[in-house]
């Protein structure tokens, strides 16, 4: 029996295991980075071994010190979560080769299914060798890892060479690996995957399907089990597939054959030997802990016969510290405040679960491992049926070294549009201060017509909808403008003693982003509001104010943080009365979108060159990911202030492009 585990990991998947941990009685061991020494994982484990550095090559890359550090910590299994080394052959190794318990599938099962190229190669699909026009559109990726790192979409033959060069440094930072293949790219399919669980007696589970399609950058953003819409023909193809492949590498332990369906064809992709990150929208719907499932396994202890049976729909949608309207850029910075409503919510366990004999803990068994049918998880509204992941609490700090990932929130009802409803709900009421997130973005794409609509699923998601959903509010955004404008009077008036004043005044504006927000004090000392319109004060504090809309009372909880406000789950930035001359940058300064590393600058460019609009000129590296500056217009590169290796912050002046006279600017000379 395991009695100490370390886990190679960081952040909410690190989390994740050691909840599971905590409920079986083992004891849990963390590795940290310099930059996480105050993490969450860190905070949560019994025991944690430090590994000196920051970048991920230099600590949660290196399997030799992880080893080590589970050796000096009396840990007798490794579980290496999902990224980093989880589909490293050679740690799985080093693992076992310790005396360790590795709590994954066998190391000749990830060498033939962790790199995708040989994964292909063993289902009989070739990748391209060689590239001519006629295969175009390609996509390079990266042989090792996942989540869209090392990947790129080439639609010119010209741009391939720079392409792959990009996509292998990016593969080499994320999983220490730098090889990467192209093969055909197929435009707006489905992204569909199978879960799998294997023991070491030869029973293959296939538990039911998830739907991945909408992602950006090629990483997922919201995820469903089961993926709606497919015909059964189909979905017993694709289990049959899955458990094939598994059965063919001798596989043990938990991992996932992913999809992409087209014209009603399945095309395979790839095979995961790992956890996923959409792990809980299955575990909600077939009532299971795979976690619990992969000790179990790693223990010896043999499956039932057949999987339980899935009940319900469930849907995960994924929390980012990024801006979706300035192309998907991560931000960092103190996470003020991050809280879900608090009915029902699932933040450190699940409720019953069942594990590998069967049974499962904290309820009666029931068949062969099915819910018992009073099992609440089955229930609209159960306890089971809103959950959190997050490697993050309130306070904490965002930095550049890692994923931006904050959390995962997952909705689990009788059906799926009841699921959608309830997590769209959810992340609408959540309140999160700090930097940008995508929270907007989610709530209006679960709400979206076409994501009601099974049948409309495709990658293609966010291009065809991005622009309409980056500029759609949460409802009440202006009413929650009113809120937070007369909440910072009232703060400024027990500051300095009052706002009335004996002569009538003209009114007072506050500006948060398009909504202008006019306002008197009373002689009572309240407020009358003229913009906008049909608003009443009712009650206002520095941090609660009470509005009257058109006769409907709305209660807003305030907080100010710089010339951020946030007013329920509205984020509010203030617009200066004066702004800074300084703070306007020049026609042409492409200034950093975030805080990073140049990692490389475009081969020969110099300052007098020609660029065109939409040339790339460099690239920065921040949370594992490399991100693309361009030319924003045709003209001349008039300076060039970055060099590999430098390390920026948001705003640092990276380049100067003085743009071309259009011929119409030219005739109005």
């Amino acid at each position: 029996m395991i009695s100490t585990v370390l886990v190679a990991n960081r952040g909410e998947i690190a989390c994740r295991v050691f909840r599971t941990c905590r409920e079986l009685g083992i004891t849990t061991v963390a590795v940290y980075s310099d930059a996480d020494a105050s993490a969450l994982h860190v905070r949560e484990a019994d025991a944690a071994v430090r590994l000196p550095g920051s970048a991920p090559a230099e600590t949660y890359l290196r399997g030799d010190l992880i080893v080590k550090a589970a050796l000096a910590a009396g840990a007798d299994a490794v579980h290496p979560g999902y990224g980093f080394l989880s589909e490293n052959a050679d740690f799985a190794r080093a693992v076992s080769d310790a005396g360790l318990v590795w709590v994954g599938p066998p190391p000749g099962a990830i060498e033939a299914m962790a790199s995708k190229t040989r994964a292909k190669q063993l289902l009989g699909i070739a990748p391209l060798t060689d590239v001519g026009e006629a295969d175009l559109p390609v996509l390079v990726k990266a042989a090792a890892g996942g989540g869209g790192r090392g990947m790129r979409i080439v639609r010119d033959l010209a741009a391939l060479p720079g392409e792959l060069a990009a996509a292998s440094a990016e593969a080499a930072s994320a999983f220490g690996d730098g090889e990467v293949f192209v093969e055909p790219y197929v435009e707006n399919g489905r992204h569909v995957e199978v879960q799998i669980l294997a023991d070491g007696q030869g029973t293959v589970w296939a538990l039911g399907t998830r739907d991945c399609s909408l992602q950006r950058r090629h990483q997922k953003v919201i995820e469903e089990a089961p993926a709606p819409g497919l015909p059964p023909a189909l979905l017993d193809e694709l289990g049959e597939r899955s458990v094939a492949a598994a059965k063919a590498v001798g596989y043990v332990g938990a991992g996932t054959v992913e999809f992409l369906v087209a014209d009603g064809r399945a095309h395979f992709l790839e095979m995961n030997t790992r956890l996923q990150v959409e792990h809980p929208v299955t575990e909600a719907v077939f009532g299971l802990d795979l976690v619990a499932l992969q000790f179990s396994v790693a223990e010896g202890t043999p499956l039932p016969p057949e999987p339980p049976r899935p009940h319900g729909h469930a849907v995960e949608a994924r929390l980012y510290a990024e801006d979706p309207s300035r192309s998907w850029s991560p931000q960092t910075g103190v996470l003020h405040t991050l809280e879900f409503p608090g009915d029902g919510v699932l933040r450190v366990s699940h409720g019953p679960r069942l594990h590998a004999g069967g049974a499962a803990r904290g309820a009666p068994t029931a068949g062969a491992g099915s819910p018992p049918a009073d099992d609440p998880r089955l229930r609209a509204g159960g306890a089971a049926s809103l959950r959190v992941d997050t490697g993050y609490a309130s306070g904490d700090t965002i930095g550049v070294h890692y994923d931006a990932m904050l959390a995962k929130v997952v909705a689990h009802a009788p059906t799926r549009a009841e699921a959608v409803r309830k997590l769209a709900h959810a992340l609408a009421r959540a309140r999160i201060h700090g930097p940008v997130t995508n929270r907007d973005l989610l709530v209006a794409s679960l709400r979206h017509e076409e994501f009601a609509r099974p049948e409309s699923l495709d990658t293609g998601f966010y291009d065809r909808n991005l622009p309409d959903l980056v500029v759609a509010p949460l409802p009440g955004e202006a009413y929650a403008a009113v809120a937070a404008a007369l909440a910072a009077a009232a703060a400024n008036a027990g500051r300095f003693g009052g706002g009335w004043r004996n002569v009538r005044s003209q009114d007072q504006v506050r500006t948060y982003g398009e909504h202008e927000v006019r306002y008197r004090p009373t002689r009572d000392g309240g407020y009358t509001v003229t913009a906008p319109e049909g608003v009443r004060p009712v009650t206002v504090t520095p941090h609660r104010v009470r509005l009257e809309v058109y006769g409907v009372v709305r209660d807003f909880e305030v907080a100010r943080h710089g010339d951020t406000a946030y007013a329920g789950p509205h984020r509010l930035t203030a617009r200066p009365r004066f702004p800074d001359p300084r703070d306007q940058a020049a026609p042409g300064s492409l200034l950093a979108p975030m805080p990073g590393t140049v990692v490389r600058v475009a081969e020969g460019l110099a300052v007098g060159d020609p660029v065109t609009a939409g040339q790339p000129l460099l690239w920065l590296e921040a949370m594992k990911m490399e991100h693309r500056v361009t030319a924003p217009a045709s003209g001349t590169l008039t300076a060039l202030h970055a060099a590999p290796g430098r390390q920026v912050e948001v705003g640092a002046l990276l380049a100067v492009v003085q743009a071309v006279p259009t011929d119409a600017q030219e005739d109005q000379k």
